[in-house]
């Protein structure tokens, strides 16, 4: 066997330390100068709390790509020494959607979903998602009229949740709780979550599940035109034991509704702030709608809703001139290679002129189904804003939520005037 090669000697200290600093408000409002570290360190760095963390843009498509890469799904979470970070409830029960699933189990639970979110799917959809986006911006400029008006909670974190709230056909009464729910389980997925928040995720997780599994059983009993009342049938076909279909149900119906409201929040409120920030770009955009798709794959550059991705290596691999070892994770740092020079020219500048890929919504076998209904989301609120809202400016700073891989904005303060 060959020797191990070894990644270049890091500082743990320098790495915790930009991680700590990521998390500010500083380094939530420009995290492109603590990137640009991470990058300097090299394509590959060791993670002092284990692992790698993969920075280019070349390595990160390489491995999101890659059909022998796996994610760290439940067999995976079992194995690990933090059984704190790694088995506690929420964890486990994200273990079992379709984003830490792998082949064979990942095939067959995709084929169950069919063409969701396809292009008749989504020209269905677009009527209630406009007409949805003009009562919310009627809402909006009601309360632009008396001042201050904040952007994401009257618009950009109301639209996700109506949406795939109607598209589920669950009751409007309900949306404000799974939109609470959401924000709370996410932490689960972060990089250092407390203890406090997982136990916030913990408990989170068992509302949504208690909210789903009553939802399931609902749909069972009184089957209707809906997407869960579908999953049931493809299910109860494949599936013999019916408390295996309603389980499979229920991680389908969850994995939707968590994929749907917080990321998809993020990228409005993102494309909001950054056009704002940008006038000149703001205004050419206004003359040039047709151009709003390749606006909003800037956004998603720029500032992708996921900024750290996990995969597991299926072997002893060489990456970047350093040996991973089989089941170590690597963590893909999107959020950095966005804006790797090594790939884009001027990365740090936001250019809506730009045609460049992105890997906002991952790639390969996990490539985020969601992908084309939030872009409908954000064509659908940018076209309305443009057309009603001339003259917007932000007036106070955006606040955070303080964390590394999934990006929220709290709050987006704006005037018209």
């Amino acid at each position: 066997m060959q020797p191990a090669l070894a990644a270049a000697p890091i500082d743990r200290r320098s790495v915790v330390s930009l991680f700590s600093r990521l998390r500010t408000a500083d380094g939530q409002s420009n995290s492109l100068p603590l990137y640009a570290k991470l990058r300097a360190m090299g394509d590959i760095v060791q993670a002092p709390w284990g692992g790698y963390l993969a920075t280019s843009y070349g390595l990160c498509h390489q491995l999101l790509r890659s059909r022998s890469w796996r994610v760290p799904d439940s067999a995976w979470r079992a194995r690990q020494d933090d059984v704190a970070r790694w088995n506690a409830s929420a964890s486990r029960q994200m273990g079992d959607t379709l984003p830490m699933l792998n082949p064979p189990h990942h095939t067959r639970v995709r084929r169950s979903l069919g063409n969701v979110f396809d292009r008749k799917s989504l020209a269905d959809m677009k009527g209630s998602v406009e007409q949805t986006t003009s009562r919310l911006l009627d809402r909006f400029e009601e309360e632009l009229v008396y001042g201050q008006a904040d952007f994401c909670a009257l618009v950009s974190e109301e639209l996700p949740v109506i949406t795939i709230g109607e598209w589920l056909k669950v009751p409007p009464a309900d949306y404000g709780l799974l939109r609470s729910l959401t924000h709370d389980q996410v932490y689960t997925q972060e990089l250092f979550p407390t203890p406090s928040q997982l136990a916030l995720s913990d408990e989170s997780t068992h509302q949504l599940r208690e909210y789903f599994t009553a939802l399931v059983s609902e749909r069972r009993q009184k089957p209707g035109d809906d997407p869960v009342s579908s999953w049931l049938r493809v299910w109860d076909a494949q599936e013999p034991d019916r408390e295996a279909a309603d389980e499979a149900v229920y991680a389908l119906t969850l994995f939707m509704v968590l994929a749907a409201l917080e990321t998809t929040a993020h990228v409005l409120s993102s494309a909001v702030r950054l056009l704002l920030e940008h006038p000149r770009q703001l205004n050419w955009l206004r003359a040039h709608p047709e151009q709003i798709p390749d606006a909003v794959d800037e956004v998603l550059r720029y500032d992708a809703p996921i900024h750290m991705i996990s995969r597991v290596a299926p072997e002893d691999t060489e990456l970047a001139g350093v040996t991973v070892r089989k089941n170590e994770m690597v963590q893909l740092m999107v959020g950095a290679a966005h804006h790797d020079p090594n790939h884009f020219a001027a990365p740090e500048d936001f250019d809506i002129h730009r045609r460049a890929s992105q890997l906002a919504f991952g790639g390969g076998i996990h490539y985020c189904l969601g992908n084309a209904l939030a872009r409908m989301e954000a064509d659908c609120l940018l076209t309305g804003l443009l057309e009603r809202l001339p003259g917007l400016r932000i007036s106070a700073p955006p606040v955070w939520e303080p964390r590394v891989a999934f990006r929220r904005m709290i709050t987006l303060p704006v005037v018209r005037g």
